[in-house]
């Protein structure tokens, strides 16, 4: 069992909002969440694929990637996309319990290793259509970047990439639908020439949306792209 990682501001945060109670089966905590729903949070497994963060042989690129090369350059997940964990990313995502991100972004921080703040100039959280935003009110994805690149003293860039076209929700869709779907779906509002930039989602399912955040990104001038996801699915 990995040991809970949260900051003692979120676990504060948490408290209040909930009352004592773990947010998962409403037991008493200290916390969000209780020792025993800690237990059973389903960690992503290792060795991965440096790429894609799912499993690999001996930790090196998989199959798909070599095939299919992506256009981001590594993937750092937490979690694997599975209960309890989904519990909270759905929470998070469609019901307007941002008391969650901080404990998500405190745990993805505890997988990025001591010092990414060496290694990435911008933070940007994968962008929504104004018109998602405004009917969902928020960006889970911006609410992560938030609470994750405070304490790293990263800059949050959430316009210098923005999406353009209204797409169809991507979990609705078939693989090869997926990239069809977002494909020119992204912007940059200015040039990130020989910027090192990571992009915050909440979950990574087949990569598409990603890769074509990374693509656009890299077309106006990008020198690293980097994936920091809080959830993981199996490959499909």
């Amino acid at each position: 069992m990995k040991p809970p990682s949260w900051s003692r501001s979120a676990a504060a945060l948490a408290e209040r909002l909930f009352g004592g109670t773990c947010y998962l089966c409403r037991g008493a905590s200290r916390g969000l969440l209780c020792a025993p729903c800690i237990a059973d949070l389903p960690y992503l497994e290792r060795p991965r694929c440096p790429l894609c963060a799912l499993p690999s042989l001996d930790g090196r690129t998989c199959g798909r990637c070599l095939g299919e090369s992506p256009a981001y350059d590594a993937t750092f997940a937490v979690f694997a996309y599975d209960f309890p964990a989904d519990v909270l990313v759905r929470g998070l995502k469609f019901n307007g319990e941002l008391a969650l991100a901080p404990f998500l972004a405190d745990e993805l921080r505890s997988e990025l290793g001591p010092h990414p703040d060496e290694t990435v100039d911008f933070v940007i959280p994968v962008p929504l259509h104004d018109l998602r935003l405004r009917h969902r009110g928020y960006n889970q994805s911006m609410e992560i970047a938030r609470s994750l690149a405070g304490p790293l003293n990263l800059t949050v860039a959430p316009d210098l990439c923005v999406r353009v076209r209204d797409t169809a929700a991507q979990f609705e869709l078939p693989r090869k639908a997926r990239h069809d779907n977002v494909r020119n779906a992204f912007s940059c509002r200015r040039a990130v020439e020989g910027k090192r930039i990571a992009v915050v989602d909440d979950v990574m399912t087949t990569g598409a949306t990603l890769h074509e955040v990374a693509a656009t990104l890299k077309k106006f001038g990008a020198a690293r792209v980097v994936n920091w996801v809080v959830a993981r699915t199996p490959a499909d």
